[in-house]
């Protein structure tokens, strides 16, 4: 059996921190503006990138961006990285007053010396590389679910691969983390324990998340089987069902469902609702969990046909 007990257990938060940092690969960083009298107090907003390499997160930040002034005077900033919600992902949270989970950092936005910014910067071209391999050498059942993502939505070393080359005119900035605060989709706040928190590790799975995910939405017959799913790990018949994450022990749903039990004169009113399923064993990268996804079909139509009697 791929998949662990239908009910499983919910991820803890520190995973689901570090998934959503691995998965993403923008930030929203602030830091206090300043001018030659000093900090001034306001605060200067902007979209960075950003990647983790060996348990440091190094900001990716514009030449002409104020944050390069900013930290000279303070270096005190915070960070802000949501999870990736990707095409029709969006709307339908919208309308159910959720918002992507996110992860909120405080710390000290640092300089890197002269010396080891080719170093660091040669570091993470090679991680972007080998994510670039990854794809380009992907099994044609990859390749499909891949390419059917909307034009708009990037993996990350689609995003950074342009980046990171020596014409494009930007800073890397190291984010020495001093707190870390996960939000979840209804805007409840629970504090990390930095002394025992890991940032995530090199990954070949977590950056083509938002691919992944939209891959899957965009296509009838791969929403099915997460109806599928729903039907024979939960017990559930949903009218629609959805993508929402994916990490190396599973991946969450959320399904259009019956809000109360049928009853023959009772109408059957639906409501979105979230189911978390758990691998067995943990894949490693983008080609294990498409394989784990073909392998769970195949188990839970050999089980409906086997009860049904059509087996």
């Amino acid at each position: 059996m791929a998949m662990a007990m239908a009910k499983s257990a919910a991820l803890s938060v520190a995973d689901k921190c570090r998934n959503i940092l691995g998965a993403s690969w923008e930030a929203h960083l602030n830091t206090i503006k300043a001018d030659a009298k000093g900090s001034k107090g306001e605060i200067h907003t902007s979209r960075v990138h950003y990647m983790v390499q060996k348990g440091m997160p190094y900001l990716i930040v514009p030449e002409n961006d104020m944050h390069n002034i900013n930290i000279i005077i303070d270096e005190r900033g915070s960070l802000s990285v949501s999870s990736p919600v990707p095409g029709r992902l969006t709307t339908l949270l919208k309308s159910l007053n959720k918002f992507p989970s996110r992860v909120a950092m405080t710390g000290d936005v640092l300089r890197l010396d002269d010396t080891k910014v080719p170093v660091i910067a040669e570091s993470l071209k090679k991680a972007i590389l080998k994510e670039h391999k990854a794809a380009s050498e992907a099994s044609y059942g990859v390749s499909t679910v891949l390419s059917s993502a909307g034009a708009t939505c990037r993996s990350r070393s689609e995003g950074l691969l342009s980046l990171l080359n020596e014409e494009s005119s930007y800073n890397i900035l190291k984010f020495e983390m001093g707190s870390c605060v996960f939000i979840d989709s209804s805007r409840s706040s629970h504090n990390m324990e930095l002394d025992s928190f890991e940032l995530p590790r090199a990954d070949l799975l977590l950056p083509f998340s938002a691919k992944l995910i939209d891959g899957i939405n965009r296509n009838d017959a791969r929403r099915r089987a997460l109806i599928l799913f729903c039907f024979e790990y939960f017990d559930v018949t949903a009218r629609d069902a959805l993508l929402l994450s994916i990490d190396h022990h599973g991946f969450e749903v959320l399904a259009k469902v019956p809000a109360t039990a049928i009853l023959l004169d009772v109408s059957r009113p639906y409501h979105w609702k979230e189911f978390r399923f758990s691998f067995k064993e943990a894949v490693k990268d983008v080609e294990g969990f498409c394989s784990m996804l073909v392998e769970l079909e195949q188990e839970a139509l050999h089980s409906v046909k086997s009860y049904s009697g059509l087996g």
